[in-house]
């Protein structure tokens, strides 16, 4: 059966009648309107709208605030040096917001489950969906142990305690969230999130204080690091050339800090009013790049030296955080403590988004043929509880952690996922510019997309250019004299042959077409928007009580 892409609503009534929804379907590469309805049906049918717009808010507000913040800004100064760093963060920070403009204007289109998954297919062609949603789903299934083993790491900052204690705890909590009705996801995340941001502010005032002398005691530091040992470093090379490659080699690192953002708009089948709520949650991504991040990053280059022996720290825990480093020497080692307890937080709800975005990206596929049917199951709340039980599976191999010898192979395992990240946020700004450019063939205006900003079209074929950049230098350390390593280059490259075999093979067996600009079904889609979005903006009721107060955190 041909993959086909369905927008989240009844085909047999789009466009206005049963008539025209069946052209509309009819209209699809390869497809029949029986094909799409059973896709609408699903979806409708089988999940519930159970994430509301401060969850989504919340989620891409925090969502990638994580261990890459909190505890690895000290390697990023060390390699870069302060303005390295922060000039290495700023880049990627522009491009994380111009993926999230293009992510956000496209789902308001078409929010349906497994997002861009199914963008691609329904804007390009079919196998791409294919091959970027099974590099999703298998990226995120490794990264849920991933974060499990994280966390036991962490605990080890206070307990010798042995690590299947934490994994059992932590491996049942993740599949509960997963397995129970996807409010309790949000409900959770934005408990996690709202304490993240809430260390994130006090790290960063706390900080200031201890740089400017606030603290009795402690001498103000101000920019001093900044001129000696001075504000780059020099990676591999030396000169100018060698603190451009720190600045190259932070700006890869820096990509896998902010994965993550796309998981917001992986549910959008299951958001309330998901062409407003998503959008709202887009836009604020720019705000914590410069908050959360940029000046994250500034304040932790005036507090520690790039060459401080103490960010040699590898023990993947609290102590190793330039924050802790600072604030144990001003005399408060007590931060120690809660930074390392807000962390296992984080790394928690990072292993429930995997396991949401996984699940989902699963679902979207088995709706359109390119996973197995019995991972459309879901149970009469609304969770694909057959997606859950086949990641949870996966989840036991956090136990690797047990032995260090397999600890080790298991990391690098991870490695050769990580170059994942990049490869959803090019589909993400690839679907975005094929939405742009049909529109434009077929003669439509962008002003018809239920959200819309003119400079996003140029910004995302800019991000595009480097990215892809990005993507095929990552693992440069490895081609430079004296750094050969065998084990960076796959980790840095094997994941794009990967993907592209996918893609080639379902293309071959499907024998699936590259779908043209002007035979990519927009009318019926634009018009449903434009009903729906009249319906969202109608039900929409002020909040009234003390609520109104903290609503604008998210509306």
């Amino acid at each position: 059966m041909a993959s086909t892409l369905a927008y989240d609503a009844d085909p047999e009534k789009a466009n206005g009648g049963d008539v025209k929804g069946k052209e509309f379907a009819d209209s699809l590469p390869g497809s029949t309107s029986d094909e799409v309805a059973i896709v609408a049906v699903n979806e409708k049918r089988d999940l519930k709208r159970g994430l509301e717009q401060r969850h989504i808010s919340m989620l891409a507000l925090a969502g990638a605030i994580g261990t890459g913040l909190f505890l690895s800004l000290g390697t990023a100064i060390q390699t870069a040096g302060p303005l390295g760093a922060l000039l290495g963060y700023g880049t990627i920070g522009l491009i994380v917001c111009c993926v999230q403009f293009a992510l956000g204007e496209t789902t308001a289109l078409l929010p349906v489950t497994g997002s861009f998954v199914r963008h691609c297919e329904f804007l390009a062609d079919p196998a791409l969906g294919f091959a970027v949603g099974w590099n999703l789903t298998y990226g995120n299934v490794i990264a849920i142990p991933t974060e499990i083993v994280a966390i036991c790491v962490l605990f080890q900052y206070w307990t010798d305690l042995n690590s299947s204690v934490f994994i059992v705890i932590f491996l049942a909590l993740t599949f509960i969230v997963g397995i129970a009705f996807v409010r309790v996801f949000g409900e959770v995340e934005f408990a996690f999130a709202t304490l993240k941001i809430a260390l994130v502010v006090f790290l960063i005032i706390f900080g200031l204080v201890i740089n400017l002398g606030g603290i009795p005691g402690v001498e103000r530091i101000g920019f001093r690091y900044w001129n000696d040992p001075g504000p780059f470093v020099a990676y591999i090379a030396t000169g100018s050339w060698g603190q451009f490659l720190g600045y190259w080699q932070i700006m890869t690192g820096a990509v896998f800090s902010f994965s993550g953002i796309e998981s917001l708009a992986m549910a959008a089948a299951e958001t309330q009013n998901p062409r407003t709520a998503i959008p709202r949650a887009c836009k604020r991504v720019f705000f914590r790049v410069v908050l959360f991040y940029l000046i994250s990053v500034l304040v932790v280059g005036m507090l520690v030296p790039s060459n401080d022996a103490r960010l040699n720290d590898d023990s993947g825990t609290a102590s190793q955080s330039p924050f802790v480093i600072a604030a144990s020497a001003a005399g408060y080692s007590a931060v120690g403590s809660v930074v390392n307890a807000i962390v296992i937080t984080s790394a928690w709800s990072s292993s429930n988004q995997a396991l949401l975005t996984s699940t989902r990206a699963l679902y979207a596929l088995a709706l359109k043929g390119q996973a197995p049917k019995v991972f459309l199951k879901t149970t009469r709340w609304g969770a694909p509880w057959v997606g859950v039980l086949f990641c949870t599976v996966f989840m036991l191999l956090s136990f690797m952690v047990l032995s260090s010898g397999a600890m080790t192979v298991f990391w690098w395992l991870v490695d050769l996922t990580a170059v994942g990240t990049m490869i959803s946020w090019l589909a993400i700004l690839f679907s975005h510019i094929r939405l742009k450019m049909a529109m434009q063939k077929q003669g439509y205006s962008w002003h018809r997309l239920p959200w819309h900003n003119i400079w996003t079209y140029y910004a995302s074929w800019l991000s595009l250019i480097a990215l892809t950049l990005i993507l095929f230098t990552n693992g440069f350390s490895a081609f430079t004299k004296g750094n050969w390593s065998a084990s960076t280059f796959v980790s840095a490259y094997v994941d794009i042959p990967l993907v592209v075999a996918a893609f080639v093979i379902w293309k071959l067996i499907k024998k699936t077409r590259w779908i043209p600009l002007e035979a990519i079904p927009l009318a019926a889609a634009l018009d449903e928007a434009e009903r729906d979005l009249a319906e969202e903006k109608a039900s929409q009721v002020p909040r009234t009580g003390k609520m109104r107060y903290v609503d604008w955190i998210w509306n």
